[in-house]
């Protein structure tokens, strides 16, 4: 039996589960909210639903960690007795760059790696960091594993990873495609080739994990060869409030127009576009679904231009791989949005898909949305990512090969010297 708390840090919260790895048993789940800001609160879920809510100052990652512990091991609510029956932390790590392919245990050497990569993803990784070494702080003999967003696409080849730019700020500044919800993606295609009882090797599976954030991932025999998002979570689908794909030209034109700076011009596209921005009513899909049914006519645009580029990518992405055998919709509009896939598969008959509206409506969460005779799968998969943090986790503190690099040939990156 192998206890993990796997760990997930922002700027001002911590999200964590508690689980047995072996059996694949969640003990608890729990989330830290407003870390360092007035009314802190950790709410904390075990596995037979006993709940407990504590509010107070909690000022740092550090004072975090430490509730969470204290939770874990209360007489009332917690599921351990001891910090010994923490067996290893694993930690959702946004950005590997090119020095990460896969899952790693936390060194000295990768945590200075981690800090030498800030300014790759300066908005995630310190977080990251923070929620690392307040683990280390709190649970000095307990392993740490890292887990990356972007690992999962290092199988890119070079052709989808470097942009057309000068190929000299590829090899001084790593300017490239790094794709991110790698874990998320890893996890719905290898569950969509178990629940179809064939082996992942022999699938080209296109993954489209649509929430606040979104990015879709070409899966080709278990590794990805394109994904949607880039050097930055900004690139690709129309996300909550980012703008996904535009013409560069275009935010130099803006900036010229309003004088903005750097930083306005990054709030812009990152804060104050996407469905917010188009729609003026929301960054939420649930509500811009509701305002497109009262005739709202920018929410429908919004909605429009949201599916629309799903679609486009899908075509796209069956292009890359020579053909699909599936669809896979996950994350909160994916598993949740009748009306988002609804809009979608029906414009993929070309594809050979056979959508079922039926079963598109009602059904388990996990479940196929596609006739039985459909060329092409399309299936509903609610994704996993802390099991797969778990699972990874376990395994190199076994010293076995994690569950996510099964399937990696090699790391595509190019020689910086060339």
């Amino acid at each position: 039996m192998m206890n993990i708390l796997v760990v997930n840090c922002g700027s001002s919260s911590i999200k964590y589960q508690f689980i047995e790895a072996e059996s694949n048993t969640r003990l608890a789940k729990g989330l830290v909210e407003r870390i360092g800001m007035s009314g802190a609160v950790l709410t904390n879920t075990r596995h037979d639903d006993d709940t407990i809510k504590l509010t107070g100052e909690i000022l740092d990652h550090g004072m975090a960690i430490e509730y969470v512990l204290a939770v874990l091991l209360s007489k009332n609510h917690g599921v351990i007795k001891d910090k010994s029956e923490i067996h290893a932390v694993g930690h959702r790590v946004v950005h590997g760059a090119e020095d990460f392919a896969g899952s790693v245990l936390i060194t000295d050497a990768v945590l200075q790696s981690l800090r030498d990569n800030i300014e790759l993803a300066p908005l995630h990784n310190p977080h990251n960091i923070r929620g690392i070494v307040a683990c280390k702080q709190h649970l000095p003999e307990v392993p740490q594993v890292g887990v990356f967003d972007t690992a999962f696409h290092q199988s890119m080849d070079p052709q989808a990873f470097l942009y057309g730019i000068p190929y000299v700020f590829y090899k001084k500044y790593k300017i490239r495609r790094y794709g991110f919800h790698g874990t998320s993606h890893f996890y719905v295609s290898n569950r969509y080739a178990e629940i179809s009882g064939k082996p992942i090797t022999d699938l080209k599976i296109i993954t489209c994990h649509l929430g606040n954030g979104c990015s879709m991932a070409a899966v080709k025999h278990g590794q990805s060869v394109d994904t949607t998002m880039g050097f930055t979570p900004l690139e690709g689908l129309i996300m909550g409030t980012r703008s996904g794909d535009l013409d560069p030209q275009m935010i130099l034109y803006i900036m010229g127009k309003e004088g903005l700076s750097l930083a306005e011009a990054t709030t812009l596209l990152n804060k104050h576009s996407g469905l917010m921005g188009i729609s003026g009513v929301s960054s939420d899909m649930r509500e811009i679904e509701q305002e497109t049914e009262a005739n709202h006519s920018r929410a429908k645009i919004a909605f429009e231009m949201f599916c629309y580029r799903v679609t486009k990518y899908i075509g796209a992405y069956a292009a890359a791989m020579n053909g699909v055998d599936a669809i896979v919709f996950t994350g909160g509009i994916g598993e949740n949005s009748t009306l988002v896939r609804d809009h979608v598969c029906n414009s993929l008959e070309f594809l050979g898909v056979g959508f079922d509206k039926e079963k598109n409506e009602s059904g388990p969460k996990e479940r196929l949305i596609t006739k039985g005779d459909s060329r092409v799968s399309v299936a509903i998969v609610p994704t996993n990512e802390e099991l797969v943090i778990a699972l990874d986790t376990m395994a190199i503190v076994n010293g076995e090969v994690p569950p996510s690099m099964r399937n990696m040939i090699k790391n595509h990156s190019l020689d910086p010297v060339d």
